[in-house]
């Protein structure tokens, strides 16, 4: 069959938008018709079903009406009796449609930019979803791209099939572009937005660092080396962490490169910032010591409930260990994830005397002693009256200049000077309006409970509805600051995991839950960091 000069240019047109807009054929071939079926409606109208069909191959256009097969017609612009479709086509039945072919439309200039409007803005949005699809997976990545233009200080690129975007806050700082300069980001999101797929890259992200490593070590590139954590202060300095999988290869001397060729490589796509190459550890004391390079650290004291580390360096290590407006510091405790206090060994040792003098003060007030047998039970290391009622007499008695005598009379007054205080605190409580079935929970003390009173747990209830972090408290990251939240029972000896078993106590005690439920799956619930349980969901 002859194919006319018409049908052709229709399809050398889908081919060239197609290929322009790199987007699949038929999508553009779709558009035609659905801009041919406007056009239609626009003629025949708007009620009237019409169909589209352009043969991909010869460029052939159908146009159709579809009539729906029904028992009696309502609507004639796009419905048939059944007796007259059955005089078209026997086997038809309610339902179904008949197609009845229509002839070609001639296009007014109001249906040509009718019709245009309709192809544009189909081929925009497969333009759009292809951009979208392209590089969704692609977040994490580095991309080199050609600066199209500068609004307002963020940067506009061109990534050949695509734009994306450098908004100002993810530049480095004092770094100026200008268009035709190229570009070198890392993905960090994309979005849909109305307007079309964004594409924001980022020059500041702290994996900005990691994959220029990767792409300057094949070391790293093959999994031989690895790139454990990254902090950065943008266009001023950047620690990594990085470990070797194969024990003959330095981690450090490999980033590094031949006379810090590597290195430097990274160094001069980020304006110079200084790069401290940290080997990791596992263990995390050192890890945090080797962080805080090129300081060095005579002490460290971890706690590791609360992820936090005392660090004690020399006097005149002080000021580089902090460094500039706190900055290795900072980066320490980013590279870490810990919280990282510094002080001197002066101020360290002011400390453990502070310490020692209270606890001095502590058992010269509570056993009415005199000061040198306080500092004497300080000095052995004993640091709460709880300790001097219950340790073994032997304990005391072994002590310089104190005899078994001596040691039931002082174990006498702590035990009393704990009853005194229990007392106290029971009036105290009572006060509060706690009541007294929170003494069902194995652990709570009297003091305890008069903290949760003032935290408004008055009842079994009340403890039984408390989550892990709501009684010891909590730890939230916010970019690089850490806010602590603190809950009434921080101030005393009970670790998340106790509170956890208090509250499941308190549960099958309120009757929510039973021992059963205490042994399967709601026990493991509870892993992690105190989030809320599956008996805490059904109780809410």
């Amino acid at each position: 069959m002859a194919v006319s000069a018409n049908k052709l240019e229709l399809l050398q047109i889908a081919d060239a938008v197609a290929r322009e807009k790199q987007i699949d054929r038929a999508i553009v071939i779709e558009a035609m018709e659905d801009a041919i079926q406007k056009a239609a409606r626009a003629r025949y109208g708007q009620e009237t079903e019409i169909r589209a069909e352009i043969n991909p191959k010869s460029g052939e256009t159908r146009l159709q009406r579809l009539m729906e097969v029904v028992e009696e017609v309502e609507n004639p612009n796009n419905q048939i009796a059944l007796s007259d479709a059955l005089a078209k086509n026997p086997e038809v039945h309610v339902g179904d449609y008949i197609a009845d072919p229509l002839p070609p439309i001639e296009f007014g200039r109001v249906a040509t930019q009718s019709a245009k409007q309709v192809i544009v803005q189909k081929v925009r949005e497969a333009e759009r979803d292809r951009q979208y699809e392209e590089f969704e997976n692609r977040v994490g990545e580095i991309i080199n791209g050609i600066v199209k233009r500068v609004e307002y200080g963020n940067v506009i690129v061109d990534l050949g099939r695509g734009e994306a975007i450098v908004r100002r806050d993810q530049l480095i700082p004092r770094e100026v572009f200008r268009p035709g300069d190229r570009i070198r980001s890392y993905i960090a999101d994309v979005r849909r937005e109305p307007r079309g797929p964004q594409i924001f890259l980022s020059r500041t992200h702290p994996m900005f660092t990691k994959m220029l490593f990767r792409q300057e070590v094949p070391e790293i590139y093959d999994g031989v080396i690895e790139i454990k954590s990254v902090a950065r202060d943008p266009g001023s300095r950047a620690k990594i962490a990085v470990i070797s999988h194969d024990s003959s290869i330095d981690p450090v001397g490999a980033c590094v490169g031949m006379r810090g060729s590597r290195v430097q490589a990274v160094v001069q796509e980020q304006q110079g910032e200084k790069i401290d190459i940290i080997p990791w550890s596992p263990d995390a004391a050192t890890f945090i010591v080797n962080a805080l390079q090129p300081a060095e650290v005579s002490k460290v004291v971890l706690d590791e409930d609360s992820e936090r580390i005392e660090v004690v360096v020399p006097d005149e290590q002080l000021s580089l260990a902090i460094g500039r407006r706190g900055q290795n510091v900072r980066l320490a405790s980013q590279l870490t994830g810990w919280d990282i206090d510094i002080m001197t060994e002066a101020e360290e040792s002011e400390r453990r005397q502070k310490e020692f003098a209270e606890r001095t003060q502590l058992f010269v007030d509570g056993l009415n002693v005199d000061e040198v047998v306080g500092q004497l039970l300080a000095s052995e290391g004993f640091t709460s009256m709880e300790e001097v009622a219950y340790v073994e007499i032997d304990e005391i008695a072994s002590i310089e200049g104190f005899d078994d005598e001596t040691a039931e009379e002082l174990q006498a007054r702590a035990r009393e000077n704990l009853e005194e205080i229990e007392v106290r605190n029971d009036e105290k409580r009572r006060e509060l309006g706690v009541d007294d079935d929170l003494k069902q929970v194995p652990g709570i003390t009297t003091a305890m409970m008069v903290a949760l009173g003032e935290d408004d747990v008055k009842s079994l209830e009340d403890f039984a509805g408390s989550v892990p972090d709501d009684l010891v408290g909590w730890v939230e990251k916010r970019g690089p600051e850490t806010v602590r939240h603190t809950g009434p029972l921080a101030a005393f000896d009970v670790s998340r995991a106790d509170a956890e078993a208090m509250i499941m106590t308190a549960r099958v005690s309120a009757g929510w839950i039973t021992e059963e439920d205490l042994s399967g799956p709601a026990e493991d619930a509870h892993e992690g960091d105190g989030e809320a349980d599956v008996a805490a969901e059904a109780v809410s």
